[in-house]
C-alpha cells in the first residue's frame, strides 16, 4: 500500500483530543478512561476512519477504539471526527502489540479489509491467523465476537478455516454482502470496490457464547 504524506500530520496528531498517546498505560483501565461501563468495540486497521466514526455516531452507548499503525492514515482519520463525540478514540499502534494495550476488556473486534499477505510464507501475519487469534484471547472478555469484511477471496477462505479450527462458530457468512442485504455503514475501501462491481466477503464469528444462549 502506497501512503501519501499528510501535511502537518504531526501537528494534527499532537493536538487532537481523540488520539490516545499513552495507550499502554491504559491497559485494563479503558472503561475508566471512557468514564462508563459500556461495551468496547475496536477496529484493527481502521484506515481513514469512516467506518468507526459512523458507528460511534450511530451507537452512543458503545465505546469505539480505532487502531492504525501509519501516522498519515491516523492523521486523515482524526481530521474527520466531529467535535463532541465522546465514545470514540484512536490509537497509533501495531496490531502485534495489542496485548500490551488491552486486558480482557474488549467485546467486539472489526477486521475490515485487512492486508491479505498473499504469500504463503507470510500467512501468520494475517489478522485472522492463529497468531492473532491467540492475542485476541488475551484482550476479549469471556465472549468473543469478530466481524470481518474483505474483497480478497483467498484471505476470506483462509479466515473461514482459521476461525473454525480455532473453535469459533461461523454465525454468518456472505460471499457478496451488498447483494445479500442493505449495508448502512461502510469503509472507504468498501465503497471503492462496490462501485467497481466487486463482491464484498463477510463473516461473523463467535466463540464462548454458549452461556449467553442458555
Amino acid at each position: 500500500m502506497r501512503l501519501r504524506n499528510v501535511k502537518n500530520k504531526d501537528i494534527i496528531m499532537n493536538n487532537s483530543n481523540y488520539l490516545v498517546k499513552d495507550c499502554n498505560e491504559l491497559k485494563g483501565k479503558w472503561n475508566k478512561y471512557f468514564k462508563n461501563n459500556n461495551p468496547i468495540y475496536i477496529e484493527i486497521g481502521m484506515g481513514k476512519g469512516k467506518f468507526i466514526i459512523e458507528n460511534a455516531l450511530k451507537y452512543p452507548n458503545i465505546n469505539f477504539i480505532g487502531i492504525e499503525k501509519y501516522d498519515s492514515v491516523v492523521a486523515k482519520a482524526l481530521k474527520k471526527i466531529p467535535e463532541g463525540l465522546n465514545n470514540l478514540v484512536m490509537i497509533r499502534a501495531n496490531a502485534l502489540d495489542i496485548e500490551e494495550i488491552f486486558d480482557h476488556e474488549i467485546d467486539h473486534i472489526y477486521l475490515n479489509f485487512s492486508d491479505p499477505w498473499p504469500k504463503n510464507r507470510h500467512h501468520l501475519r494475517r489478522l485472522s491467523s492463529k497468531v492473532f487469534l491467540e492475542k485476541y484471547d488475551a484482550i476479549f472478555k469471556d465472549e468473543k465476537i469478530i466481524e470481518m469484511r474483505t474483497d480478497n477471496s483467498d484471505l476470506f477462505e483462509y479466515s473461514l478455516v482459521s476461525f473454525s479450527e480455532y473453535g469459533y462458530v461461523l454465525e454468518k457468512v456472505s460471499l457478496d454482502l451488498h447483494k445479500a442485504e442493505e449495508v448502512e455503514i461502510t469503509t472507504e475501501y468498501e465503497d471503492k470496490f462496490t462501485n467497481e462491481g466487486l463482491p464484498i466477503y463477510y463473516l461473523l464469528a463467535t466463540k464462548d457464547l454458549l452461556k449467553k444462549r442458555k
